[in-house]
């Protein structure tokens, strides 16, 4: 069992158990996956870029990226049905704690002039997105390899009914946001 997940079940769970009084332990709210996409709309042109970038992200994650394909075409952005343009990772159980605990405590205070994270990008149903503009927060990538500095969504989903649940779930596994 990871650090995070130890912590989870023996300080954040009983917290949350009595701020928002659940009747079950159930009830409680929990986080039930991490999602990391990164776009790649210049992989039309250069096929070695989807290479690239599902290598950082292997890197990054520890766990093989998945192709995402487009679903229609669309003319204004010349795509085609079944063009690539994008990679994603969904990770779960161990892996989703030990990245949560490297991105809070490792990758983002190595973000320029880092003051937090937005507390206001919940989506209404209690899951959380941030976006990173570069992959060199994480110690996993060298600078030297990369070919170009590229950006990713992170997504955290959790079983949370309301963003208050969320926010403060996350807040106790130590997301930095800003005051």
């Amino acid at each position: 069992m990871t650090r995070m997940k130890a912590y989870y079940r023996e300080t954040a769970a009983p917290a949350l158990f009595k701020k928002f009084g659940y009747k079950s332990v159930m009830q409680v709210p929990k986080l039930d996956k991490i999602v990391i996409n990164v776009g790649c709309g210049e992989a039309k042109e250069n096929a070695k870029v989807v290479d690239a970038i599902m290598s950082d992200l292997s890197l990054i994650t520890g766990q093989k990226p998945v192709v995402c394909r487009a679903k229609k075409s669309v003319a204004n952005f010349k795509l085609r049905e079944g063009m690539i343009i994008g990679v994603k990772v969904t990770l779960r159980d161990e892996k989703m704690y030990e990245f949560l605990d490297r991105f809070f405590n490792v990758a983002l205070p190595r973000v320029r002039d880092f003051r937090g994270i937005n507390p206001n990008s919940f989506d209404g149903r209690g899951n959380y997105s941030v976006g990173i503009k570069e992959q060199l927060i994480f110690p996993e990538i060298e600078y030297d390899k990369i070919d170009k500095v590229r950006g990713m969504d992170i997504n955290f989903i959790t079983t949370a009914k309301t963003d208050e649940e969320a926010r403060e779930l996350l807040t106790l596994m130590g997301a930095p946001f800003a005051k």
